[in-house]
């Protein structure tokens, strides 16, 4: 079959691999120049199977009413005239329920399991180059009530397969030297060892290369104006330039933009942009920095090295489609990186960056045909909020396989399209 993917991030060149590898004819569209441009550019850098717990749990609402007008909270809920803003919070906090956070915990982690083998399959087939870290994550605690709150998590995660195993404040620093010198003690973490790092925006564009290679068109610079459906089916793409793309297949991998292509077909697909924050400092050479991954839950950000370069990115910022950069929460992101390096204290030349984590509200991701709401041929790979990275080859996999009709082999109706 002929198929559209639209978008040139980690989730549409994933997917335009796994579907090229099945004999399809692939052509990915996406309005940069080059794959990787947003959302997948400077990210955190972790294949985290271990950061599953949810944003809606059933400590959220207390936890984003503590934070509220604090423009260096974690999560930053900026009040906007916008009814999906507004729908989107609503279904967020139904969400909240324990109940509900086990099943969406259990979804995530039974994707992110599969994803991270599909990755390392790739990685052995593959000479794929993207500053690759097989040393797992850490996530440390500098706050009591924190650690206590990740300990059920944890234990959770490991009963659904995840080896996310509790650790003392020393075997903390033993597993990752460089934190002995931080200012906020360490009281503790949780360790997975069978968690990565990695460049994401690196990675996607070695394995565009790679798809190329095996016959994958790339349409870069080619903005999307609409989807075409004739008699409830889709069967190609408008261009803003007035040229129109056919197909057989069209999925859309567009992240947060993907509502706004739906929308005309009366399509509401509840996802919104959550806006995260990187900090990239180029490391001098002898700098005791960490070579383990990690993770600072109180402050939700993760840290990753990334060759010579050291990753910090997290926190959410919901403000509608804005991609501007806040100073006082980039210097947040500094402030707190100095907190537990000192020594980083000296770095110069940071690069900052923001881009928008499509995000459902209970943080699972939609991979699922819209057959069913009458247009055949019409599929989504979209709406993995924080772990796209840590998701992309089990997405693809899983898209794939649901397309040529085989058996995924991990149930499917958590990502269906509500």
């Amino acid at each position: 079959m002929r198929v559209i993917v639209l978008g040139a991030g980690v989730i549409g060149v994933t997917s335009a691999w796994y579907l090229a590898a099945d004999g399809h004819q692939v052509v990915v569209v996406d309005r940069q120049a080059a794959p990787a441009q947003e959302t997948s550019f400077a990210n955190g850098g972790q294949i985290s199977v271990s950061h599953a717990e949810p944003w809606a749990n059933p400590a959220a609402p207390r936890r984003a009413l503590k934070w509220l007008g604090r423009e260096d909270a974690p999560l930053l809920w900026r009040l906007r005239a916008d009814p999906a803003q507004w729908a989107w919070g609503l279904r967020f906090l139904r969400q909240c329920t324990a109940a509900r956070a086990r099943a969406n915990i259990r979804a995530i982690v039974g994707l992110g399991l599969a994803s991270r083998s599909e990755l390392q399959a790739l990685r052995r087939s593959l000479a794929l180059e993207y500053d690759h870290l097989e040393r797992g994550i850490l996530h440390f605690y500098t706050d009591p009530g924190e650690f206590e709150h990740a300990l059920p998590q944890a234990a959770l995660m490991c009963e659904y397969g995840c080896e996310r195993v509790p650790k003392t404040a020393a075997e903390c620093l033993a597993i990752e030297p460089a934190l002995a010198d931080s200012r906020a003690p360490i009281v503790g973490g949780t360790y997975t060892a069978g968690d990565e790092s990695g460049d994401a925006r690196r990675f996607t564009e070695s394995l565009a290369r790679y798809a190329a290679a095996r016959g994958v068109e790339f349409r870069l610079g080619a903005t999307v104006a609409s989807l075409v459906c004739d008699a409830r089916r889709a069967s190609g793409v408008q261009l803003a330039s007035g040229e129109t793309l056919t197909a057989d297949v069209v999925v859309v991998a567009l992240g947060s933009y993907s509502p706004l292509l739906l929308k005309p077909l009366g399509l509401d697909l509840s996802l919104y942009p959550a806006k995260g924050y990187s900090a990239t400092l180029t490391l001098p050479e002898g700098a005791v920095a960490p070579t383990v991954s990690l993770t600072d839950d109180g402050c939700k950000l993760v840290i990753s090295r990334l060759g010579d370069r050291l990753r910090v990115a997290g926190t959410a910022e919901f403000n509608g489609y804005d991609t501007s950069l806040n100073p006082q929460r980039c210097a947040a992101l500094r402030r707190r990186i100095v907190d537990i390096f000192p020594s980083l204290a000296a770095v110069d030349g940071i690069d900052y960056w923001a881009g928008l984590r499509p995000s459902t509200p209970g943080n699972v991701p939609v991979i699922d045909t819209l057959a069913a709401r009458g247009f055949d041929g019409l599929w989504l790979n979209t709406g993995h909020g924080t772990l796209g990275w840590t998701l992309a080859c089990g997405s693809a996999r899983l898209l794939a396989d649901r397309i040529a009709g085989r058996d995924p082999g991990i149930d499917f109706q958590p990502y269906r399209f509500a």
